[in-house]
C-alpha cells in the first residue's frame, strides 16, 4: 500500500483535464475587457504552468504563447492608431491623414489618436493575449501524444494519423543529429554541400526504415479493422454528429455573447453535447480498439476540471449581475472595477497547481503509475509517445 501511494504522488494528469481547465480560463477571458481580470488570468495560467509543467519539448510552449500575446497587443494598438475609428477624448498626437475614395467610406487612415482609442485597443489585444496564454498553458501541460490517444473511437484513425505526423519532425531531427555526429567522428564533412549530400541519404534511409517498421507494427495489431454495422446505425450517427456540432456551436456562441437570448445558451449547448456524444458512441461501434496502459481519471483530474469551471462560472455570474464591472471604462475614462466574485473564481483556478500530483520527468525517465514499472519499456515513456501507437488494436 505504501509503494502504491508513493507512485501515485508523482504522475502525469490526464491531458483532457488540462484542456478543460484551460477552456474554462479562456471562457472567463472571452467575456471581459477588464485589464485586472485579464492580467489575473495570465498570472494564474503562468503560475500553474511553472508549478506543473514537465521538461518535455512542449513544456516550453507557454513562453512562446506569452511572446505571441505581447505581439498581438502591440499590433492591435498600432492598427487602431493607424486605421481605427476616431473616438473623442484626450488627444495624444495626430497622424497624417490619407484621403480615400468614396467607395472606401468608413475606413480611416491617420488622424487624431486619443487615450481612449489606445486603451480600448490595448484591452482588446490583452483579451486576445489572455486567450492565447490559456491555450499555451494547455499545450505546455498536456502531452500531445497522450491527448491524441485519448480521442473517441470514431476519431481514432484521425488521431493515429496526427500522432504519426507529429512524430515525423522530432524523429527526423534525432536521426539527422546521430548521422551528423557519426560523420564527424569519422572525420567526414558535416557542413556545406558535401555534408548535406552525406546527410541526406542516411536520413532518408532511416525514414523509410521507420515507415516499414511502423506499417508492419500497425498491420500486426490489426489497424483498420472494422465491424459490420447496419445502414440505419450509420445514418443515425451521421445525423447525430451533424446536429450535435451545430448545437454545440450555437450554444457556445450564445453563452459567450452577453446579448444572445438565454434560451440559446446552456439548453442548446446541453442538447448539442448529448447529440454529439450519442453520434460518437454509435459511430465508434465500427472500430475494434484495445487500450494499452490507458490514462487514469482520478480525483486530481476532477479538481482541475472543477477549478477551471469555477473561473468561467464566476465571470458569467458577474456578467449577469453587473456587466459594467467586466469592461474597461472609457467614456468617461476611469479605473476598472474589481469584481470580487470574478477575482475569487479566477483565483480558484490556481488551485490546479497545488492539489495535483507532480508531473513525470521525461529527462530522468521516471514513469509513475498505480504500480511501479516492471520493465524498461514502461520506464521509457518517450518512445511510446513518439510513436503513439501503443494502443492500436
Amino acid at each position: 500500500m505504501t509503494t502504491s501511494r508513493r507512485w501515485r504522488r508523482v504522475r502525469s494528469l490526464h491531458p483532457l483535464a488540462w484542456w478543460v481547465w484551460s477552456l474554462g480560463l479562456a471562457a472567463a477571458a472571452m467575456r471581459t475587457t477588464n485589464p485586472l481580470l485579464l492580467g489575473l488570468v495570465i498570472v494564474v495560467a503562468g503560475w500553474v504552468v511553472a508549478a506543473r509543467r514537465t521538461d518535455a519539448p512542449w513544456g516550453r510552449t507557454f513562453s512562446f504563447a506569452l511572446r505571441l500575446g505581447a505581439f498581438l497587443v502591440v499590433m492591435r494598438v498600432v492598427l487602431a492608431a493607424l486605421f481605427g475609428l476616431r473616438v473623442p477624448g484626450t488627444v495624444l498626437f495626430t497622424l497624417p491623414t490619407v484621403e480615400l475614395p468614396s467607395w472606401a467610406a468608413g475606413v480611416n487612415i491617420g488622424g487624431p489618436v486619443t487615450v481612449e482609442l489606445l486603451l480600448g485597443a490595448a484591452t482588446e489585444g490583452l483579451r486576445l493575449a489572455a486567450i492565447v496564454a490559456c491555450f499555451g498553458a494547455a499545450s505546455a501541460l498536456a502531452n500531445p501524444y497522450r491527448l491524441l490517444r485519448s480521442l473517441p473511437a470514431v476519431l481514432y484513425e484521425v488521431g493515429v494519423a496526427l500522432t504519426v505526423a507529429l512524430a515525423i519532425v522530432p524523429n527526423t531531427v534525432l536521426t539527422a543529429g546521430r548521422v551528423r555526429e557519426a560523420r564527424r567522428l569519422r572525420g567526414r564533412a558535416v557542413r556545406g554541400l558535401r555534408g548535406l549530400q552525406g546527410l541526406a541519404m542516411p536520413v532518408l534511409e532511416g525514414a523509410l526504415e521507420r515507415s516499414v517498421d511502423l506499417a508492419a507494427s500497425m498491420d500486426a495489431r490489426g489497424y483498420g479493422r472494422r465491424r459490420a454495422v447496419s445502414r440505419g446505425a450509420v445514418a443515425v450517427s451521421t445525423v447525430a454528429l451533424l446536429a450535435g456540432l451545430v448545437g454545440v456551436g450555437v450554444g457556445a456562441y450564445a453563452l459567450l455573447d452577453a446579448g444572445a437570448p438565454s434560451v440559446l445558451g446552456l439548453p442548446v449547448l446541453s442538447v448539442g453535447v448529448l447529440l454529439l456524444a450519442t453520434g460518437m458512441v454509435v459511430a465508434g461501434r465500427r472500430v475494434d480498439r484495445t487500450r494499452y496502459r490507458p490514462d487514469e481519471w482520478l480525483w486530481a483530474e476532477w479538481v482541475v476540471v472543477v477549478t477551471g469551471a469555477v473561473a468561467a462560472v464566476s465571470v458569467a455570474v458577474v456578467a449577469a449581475l453587473d456587466p459594467d464591472a467586466l469592461t474597461m471604462p472609457l467614456f468617461p475614462l476611469g479605473w476598472p472595477a474589481v469584481p470580487v466574485v470574478a477575482v475569487v473564481g479566477i483565483g480558484v483556478a490556481a488551485l490546479a497547481g497545488v492539489f495535483t500530483p507532480l508531473p513525470v520527468s521525461t529527462l530522468t525517465g521516471l514513469h509513475v503509475a498505480a504500480t511501479p514499472p516492471r520493465a524498461s519499456g514502461d520506464v521509457d515513456g518517450g518512445r511510446d509517445d513518439a510513436l503513439g501507437l501503443a494502443e492500436v488494436s
